[in-house]
């Protein structure tokens, strides 16, 4: 029955949500922190730390990650599934009936005004991740010149998760010794 209910939660999330996998996360962790309780407020921040580093849709990650963590091997396939497959049936229809109706003054308003809400979509769970993650006045300088260092001087995350994490290390040595 957890497959079931694994697959169909998140197929409504695929189904449901504009605007790509960090739209998506907030009602990934309503429905998988709140609703279900199958992972804390602190694991989902984790989940998110890990599956933002691997290569791929963070959307599927996400759900992968959930899924094992529930039901092991098999309900990271039903979880994976349950995600791609409304983005898959939406696109197949898409491509079948777009080429007729690409042009049409009303669909490209359609999408225009689409736009907005969805950088609100994500805007929404950075502010919930800053929350959660417990950043501060005195810390979020730290998320902003990583921002900035990846906006504007081109370092790849990589690199940048990477060097914080030894940082992290470092610090947690420095931290222990006082």
């Amino acid at each position: 029955m957890i497959f079931v209910e694994l697959f169909f939660t998140f197929f409504v999330i695929g189904m449901f949500t504009i605007g790509g996998g960090y739209a998506m996360l907030p009602i990934i962790e309503k429905e998988v922190v709140d609703k279900n309780h199958w992972l804390s407020k602190e694991e989902f921040i984790d989940m998110l730390a890990v599956v933002q580093s691997l290569p791929g849709p963070i959307a599927i990650n996400s759900s992968v990650y959930i899924g094992y963590k529930i039901a092991k091997f098999w309900g990271s396939i039903v979880c994976a599934l349950g995600a791609a497959l409304p983005s898959f049936i939406i696109i197949l229809f898409l491509a079948i009936v777009f080429t007729d109706i690409q042009d049409n003054p009303t669909i490209e308003k359609v999408f225009k005004g689409i736009r907005p809400a969805v950088v609100a979509l994500i805007v929404v769970p950075v502010i919930f991740m800053a929350k959660t993650a417990k950043i501060t006045w005195k810390t979020v300088w730290i998320p902003v010149a990583v921002a900035v260092v990846v906006a504007f001087l081109g370092l790849s995350p990589a690199y940048i998760i990477v060097i914080t994490a030894i940082l992290g290390i470092l610090f947690s040595f420095t931290r222990k010794d006082k």
